[in-house]
């Protein structure tokens, strides 16, 4: 076994990796960017070294420097995590010329399965079912439009050697194929360096399976069931679960079977996944008939991971450690079980209101829920750490588990209710109350799954902003009123006289206590919640009701409130004038209203059109001078790794562009000028 290990990733993977190597005695070396020098994975490891700038490209993605920081902290192994390197050719062939062990399969299964359109041409003569499509080299643009013409719209373009969701698009008829193409083989160019792409058939309301399969260096081959990860968001996964509702054993035995023969194709070692998309019910027969087809094989750990390990049991990065020193599988596949279900759940820092932009900006304040046997959190960041416009905004992985016999997913679900709602993230847009929303849907609820479902979903998923319930607004106004008087006590024992009553802030008046309006803004809505004191209650009066409260903060944000004889136990979150109320398991964004405040009417540029976040301008669609409608295509924004179109805000007329393509733009910087038609 290994003594030291160097972990060529960040964030939750390399936190993830740090934590099983700590456990069986293995000793860590973290690498990080400049932007990462405070990061957690740097803080967990016993040594760390910094490997350049912060883009990738100049850092994570420079696999050189990954290979002299292992040479010089003696390193004997690396651990590519997931993304970055872990799934390039060259990476592990350096490491085995510089005689360092690369964690992961061989060099040969890496490139037979690093390209899509060769990993399908391998299936294929290995008896694997395969998706209908075209997989060849051929990539002239009219060529591919031809193909996916003969294979009957909608497709599916995708990456050669692409994965998470980015490269992929899907269009519906033929006269949009070449814009899609474009745009498909400018993303892959930017997340993989090679625009080479694939078409295949796009199947309605598919569902994605995965199989979890390990392989050791001596010819032994098993898979550890499978993952259901059919609930996407831009060809991303957001909810991942274990084992897949309504599998039968012999389809489990069917597509384990394929899994294994897959990878012993390639004579897979290590933990790699062979992911399989299911016909649903809208393809025909299909569903019926138990078809199921060869999507990709990842070479890698995938991010979800924990769902296998918590029904399994097992370590899967464990295993790995153990499979990479060379020894044999731990387990072979009659000893593998499956217990209870679990779910997992991606936290991440976005915006689904927005079409799910990701949030940069400080974690002010994050308190994930109590980890036990039943939920578990993996998370690359801590209050006050960033999340950076460099990398993946993904804030944790929530995972919950339940080994009950008979309605194990049913209590799963309910945990992961529970688990969400106690999850507190103040700082940046999150997508906990999606997820929230997502767990309740009767479609996910009752498994009726596809990869549509977000989309077919939208009317419950993405409801109509709800005004606040009155307690929310009464705890809001409860919370200033117990923090001014924190504040007059702190401020009391600071000055020369403690005992001066101009200190107390209880509401004594010569002639009657004094009274005061507390005024609240959420959105454009602005309410009041009248004060009374009453000795150590306070009287409150709100849309005409009344009620007597009390309360008392347990540490900066805990708070112990008493609403006319109803306890509840709140959160309330003070960051500048926001002030962020959890209760009952929803997060209500109140602005304190100073009436002494008087704000000027500013505002920005009328017609202007802002960067959402920092990005680099890729594609000025529309001409300057243009006449353009309402949501007409105006450029392309890529940010995080994906692009994002900036659209007409209205119908008017372009009459000019802030950046030119390759151009770095900062969050709200003017991008267009814009002047919108008027009104008749």
């Amino acid at each position: 076994m290994f003594n030291k290990i160097l972990i060529a990733n960040r964030g939750e993977i390399a936190c993830r990796v740090i934590k099983t190597a700590r456990r069986m005695g293995i000793r860590t070396v973290a690498v990080y960017s400049e932007a990462d020098a405070r990061a957690r994975h740097v803080r967990l490891a016993d040594e760390a070294v910094c490997i350049g700038a912060p883009p990738p490209k100049e850092s994570y993605l420079v696999f050189e420097k990954i290979i002299a920081a292992a040479l010089e902290t003696g390193a004997q192994a690396i651990h590519p995590g997931y993304g970055f390197l872990s799934e390039n050719e060259d990476f592990a062939e350096s490491c085995a010329q510089n005689g360092i062990v690369f964690i992961g399969p061989p060099v040969g299964a890496i490139r037979a399965m690093g390209s899509k359109s060769e990993a399908k041409k391998l299936m294929e003569k290995a008896g694997v079912p395969l998706t209908p499509g075209y997989h060849g080299d051929n990539q002239e643009p009219e060529f591919l439009r031809q193909q996916a013409d003969a294979i009957g719209y909608p497709v599916l373009i995708k990456a050669a050697a692409g994965g998470g969701g980015k490269g992929m698009r899907v269009v519906n008829k033929s006269g949009e194929f070449l814009d899609g193409l474009a745009s498909c083989k400018r993303e892959a160019a930017s997340s993989f360096g090679d625009e080479h792409v694939l078409i295949e058939k796009y199947l309605q309301r598919p569902r994605h399976i995965e199989f979890q399969i390990f392989g050791d260096s001596h010819g032994n081959c098993v898979h550890l069931f499978e993952r259901d990860c059919s609930v996407q968001r831009r060809h991303q996964k957001v909810l991942e679960e274990a084992p897949a509702p309504g599998m039968s054993p012999e389809r489990r035995a069917a597509m384990g079977k394929a899994a294994v023969d897959a990878a012993k194709a390639v004579g897979y070692v290590g933990a790699g996944t062979v992911e399989f998309i299911v016909p649903g019910a809208a393809d025909e027969n299909a569903a019926r008939d138990g078809s199921f087809y060869f999507m990709e094989m990842n070479t890698r750990l995938q991010v979800e991971h924990p769902v296998t390990e918590m029904i399994t049991g097992l370590d899967l990065v464990e295993w790995q450690l153990k499979v990479g020193s060379g020894e044999t599988l731990p387990l072979q596949q009659e000893q593998l079980k499956i217990r209870g279900h679990a779910l997992e759940a991606r936290i991440y820092a976005e915006d689904p209101d927005k079409g799910f932009l990701p949030s940069i900006g400080r974690l002010i304040h994050l308190s994930p829920p109590q980890e036990n046997l039943n939920v578990r959190v993996d998370t690359g960041v801590e209050q006050d750490d960033e999340i950076s416009p460099h990398y993946d905004p993904m804030i944790a992985k929530l995972i919950v588990w339940d080994g009950s016999d008979t309605n194990a997913r049913e209590r799963a679900l309910a945990r992961m209710l529970q688990a969400l709602a106690d999850y507190r993230v103040v700082g940046v847009s999150n997508n906990i109350g999606f997820l929230s929303r997502l767990v309740a849907c009767p479609a996910f609820a009752g498994a009726d799954l596809d990869t549509g479902l977000i989309e077919r979903e939208r009317t419950f998923l993405f409801p109509e902003a709800a005004e606040p319930p009155a307690e929310a607004w009464l705890v809001a106004a409860l919370a200033e009123l117990i923090r001014d008087q924190q504040f007059a006590a702190a401020h009391a024992v600071e000055s020369r006289d403690p005992h001066s009553p101009w200190h107390t802030r209880d509401g004594w008046r010569l002639n009657g206590a004094a009274r005061r309006e507390i005024r609240l803004r959420i959105g454009e809505l602005e309410k009041v919640v009248n004060a009374g004191y009453a000795g150590e209650r306070y009287a409150l009066e709100f849309e005409g009701m009344s009620t007597m409260a009390t309360g008392r903060f347990i540490g900066d944000s805990e708070l112990r409130v008493d609403l006319g004889g109803r306890r509840i136990n709140v959160t309330v979150v003070s960051a500048n004038e926001k002030r962020h109320v959890f209760i009952d398991g929803v997060s209500h964004i109140f602005s304190a209203i100073d009436p002494l405040f008087h704000a000027g009417s500013g505002g920005g540029a009328e017609g202007g059109l802002t960067a959402p976040m920092p990005g680099k301008v890729i594609a000025l669609i529309a001409a300057v001078g243009a006449k353009v409608d309402k949501g007409a295509p105006l450029l392309i924004l890529e940010a995080m790794k994906m692009e994002h179109t900036i659209a007409a805000p209205a119908s008017g007329t372009v009459k000019a562009f802030c950046f030119i393509v390759g151009e770095q733009v900062s969050d709200g910087a003017e991008l267009v000028e814009f002047e919108a038609d008027k009104k008749t």
